[in-house]
């Protein structure tokens, strides 16, 4: 059984989200920050990977947009060097479509990736889902706490036990997670978690969502070979299976 504890939501209605984009090219830059100030969001800018970690880490915006290619210090190494301490959603932008790069970007926690240069709509609609991901907002109230069978998820302290460990998760890996434990025993389609997740449609051929799969069984020591906890099911999507469920 799904045990879930809820409390009274803070109204954010007039919350004006924050945003920093870490970019060298200062004209590109800007044209970014006029775009997304014209949506109502507030943006910081930072020219050079050391500034952002410490930008970062000190503004503590909502949600960081990331260049892979800065002076100073990559963008993968501002990631892996923040992302301990900062909560927010990180949008990295890599120059090609490679995924060796996005793969990179995933596992030092990232939460999603835009190839430049990006359409603005796009980059907008990105924005806002990653945003949406933070809000976790159900009418009035929000839930608190997850419990399915020997999994403990803390949305509030944005905590995961299981078998009385903690468990060490990404953002992008903890919202995963929070969805298929919500459905638990329950076949989750590859559409919905896209659609959830990252806030546009499947396409068949996104592979992203099978290796944040992958990195979330190895953080469950679930064998990957023979997988007990999360399972596919060819062809549709992946099924949460707790015992006590």
């Amino acid at each position: 059984m799904v045990k879930v504890r809820k409390m009274q939501q803070v109204r954010g209605d007039d919350k004006k989200y924050t945003l920093m984009l870490v970019e060298d090219d200062q004209e590109l830059a800007s044209l970014i920050r006029e775009f997304l100030e014209t949506h109502e969001f507030r943006v910081l800018t930072v020219g050079n990977g050391q500034d952002a970690v410490s930008q970062i880490l000190e503004k503590h915006p909502d949600l960081v947009i990331l260049d892979i290619m800065l002076p100073g210090m990559s963008g993968m190494d501002v990631c892996r060097l923040v992302r301990e301490d900062y909560k927010g959603m990180i949008l990295m932008q890599t120059a090609l479509d490679d995924d060796i790069d996005q793969v990179m970007g995933l596992e030092l926690g990232a939460d999603d990736y835009v190839i430049k240069q990006v359409q603005p709509r796009l980059l907008l609609s990105r924005v806002r889902a990653l945003l949406r991901r933070m809000q976790r907002n159900t009418g009035e109230e929000r839930v608190e706490s997850l419990v399915v069978g020997e999994l403990h998820i803390d949305l509030h302290r944005r905590t995961v036990f299981f078998r009385n460990q903690s468990v060490d998760l990404t953002t992008a890996e903890f919202e995963l997670l929070y969805l298929l434990a919500q459905q638990s025993g329950e076949v989750v389609s590859r559409e919905e978690i896209m659609q959830q997740i990252r806030g546009y449609e499947y396409d068949g051929l996104d592979r992203s969502i099978d290796r944040r799969i992958s990195r979330l069984r190895r953080s469950l020591d679930d064998d990957p070979a023979n997988p007990q906890l999360i399972k596919t099911i060819r062809g549709i999507g992946y099924q949460l299976c707790m015992s006590g469920h």
